[in-house]
């Protein structure tokens, strides 16, 4: 995890200075430990846990690759679609995992967060050598820092290849700081924070961020035995966000705006990137509202590497995206990981659960990796110990019993966890 954070959030300095010093295989260090965690996931979630839910993600995942590779038609997209996915092993490594007791993770995202907002103040006064650089990747010619534009401001990424990517890591990270930081941390740099995201002009980051500011007030006024229940009611009711482009659509599909009006880039979502890849679905690929198109699908590798490149789409919406690629059965999937988050016990994964659907919304996740890799995360409890004893009951699998908890983590039938005096 820690290694895809660091190449994400300086992915622009980075892919700079080894384009420059000729140490582009760098680039890929992650994506090793992500093969890697691959077969850690077999072993945590299939082998110790006894997930049936993990053995059928593992399948889908792999037949959806096939599926990927008949709807893109080559290798390359194959290779690239097979890539893309290394990041959701990590997260779902996590299964049994209490993030607070990761205490270098947490410091590292904790450095991440204040070095973020001064990569964006730096770019406003600074241009850096990345901006603007050309690189060949696999073929493709692609931007480290790319130059764009909302009206005329320009959108600083600071030390990231867009705006977006360190939109995302200025979030996420001071998600996961503020939990055992007080009120007055999370009020002076949460102010810090949105000054650095209306820098980025990223609209979307900067009003849920105001959401997860107003969220945690409320939390904090509350009686301490009240606190994590409302946390988890809060993450369970994010789920409903997965509903807002299909509400959007009915309600304002068809309405035209300017291009420099303020919701331009959402009525924009609305008529075109949640529209068009079902109607070119209909054309290409009807069976695929069932089965999916593929990994890979409406997704950069048909974009960089398939001969459907005129068909791609940019899909602005993590949960749309995902059913394009993997069709009915990630909508039963989840189901499942709803149903497991009121199972959940670990502060991190729901606060970044009620965050991440909610950024979600108008953000694929699948680029930088460590979008994808957060969605993983927050899914992981689904494949713990607890849901799959949980699950297995409920079906009749296994005679009842209390669930098990992660090590330091009290089960559902126990006490709540406690927070400290600040969290």
């Amino acid at each position: 995890m820690s290694t895809y954070f660091l190449r994400d959030d300086f992915s622009a300095a980075l892919r700079y200075y080894f384009s420059i010093y000729h140490l582009t295989p760098l680039w890929f260090v992650p994506d090793a430990f992500g093969l890697v965690c691959l077969g850690l996931f077999i072993y945590r979630c299939i082998i110790r846990n006894r997930s049936i839910i993990a053995v059928l993600v593992l399948l889908q995942i792999f037949l959806s690759l096939g599926i990927g590779y008949l709807f893109l038609g080559n290798t390359t997209a194959l290779a690239s679609s097979f890539k893309m996915m290394l990041p959701v092993f990590i997260g779902f490594c996590f299964c049994d995992a209490e993030t607070g007791s990761y205490k270098k993770l947490l410091v590292l995202m904790a450095i991440l967060f204040y070095v973020s907002i001064f990569g964006v103040i730096l770019s406003a006064h600074w241009k850096a050598p990345w901006v603007g650089y050309n690189y060949e990747a696999f073929g493709i010619k692609r931007q480290a820092g790319r130059v764009w534009w909302s009206g005329a401001e320009q959108r600083l990424s600071g030390f990231s290849e867009d705006n977006t990517v360190v939109s995302l890591f200025i979030l996420a990270t001071f998600v996961t700081t503020s939990i055992r930081k007080n009120i007055w941390w999370c009020l002076f740099f949460g102010g810090v924070a949105l000054y650095a995201l209306k820098l980025t002009t990223s609209k979307t980051t900067l009003g849920v961020l105001v959401m997860y500011l107003a969220a945690l007030i409320v939390v904090r006024l509350l009686p301490e035995r009240l606190r994590f229940p409302t946390v988890r009611m809060l993450a369970i009711w994010s789920y409903l966000a997965i509903l807002v482009p299909i509400l959007l659509i009915l309600i304002f599909g068809g309405t035209s705006v300017g291009s420099k009006d303020l919701f331009f880039s959402l009525i924009d979502r609305i008529n075109n990137s949640w529209q068009k890849p079902f109607i070119y679905l209909t054309q290409l690929m009807p069976i695929a509202y069932v089965t999916g198109c593929g990994v890979g699908c409406f997704n950069y590798p048909q974009a960089a590497f398939s001969n459907l490149a005129s068909y791609w789409v940019s899909v602005d919406n993590f949960y749309l995206t995902t059913y394009l690629m993997f069709g009915v059965p990630f909508i039963i999937f989840m189901f499942m990981v709803i149903r497991a988050t009121l199972l959940t016990t670990d502060i991190y994964k729901l606060s970044l659960t009620f965050v991440m659907n909610i950024f979600s919304i108008t953000v694929a996740d699948y680029g930088p990796a460590s979008g994808l890799l957060i969605m993983s995360f927050i899914f992981s409890e689904v494949f713990s110990r607890r849901a799959s004893s949980f699950f297995q009951e409920r079906r009749g699998l296994k005679p009842p019993r209390r669930a098990i908890a992660p090590d330091g983590a009290p089960a559902m039938a126990g006490a709540v966890p406690r927070l400290n005096e600040s969290g």
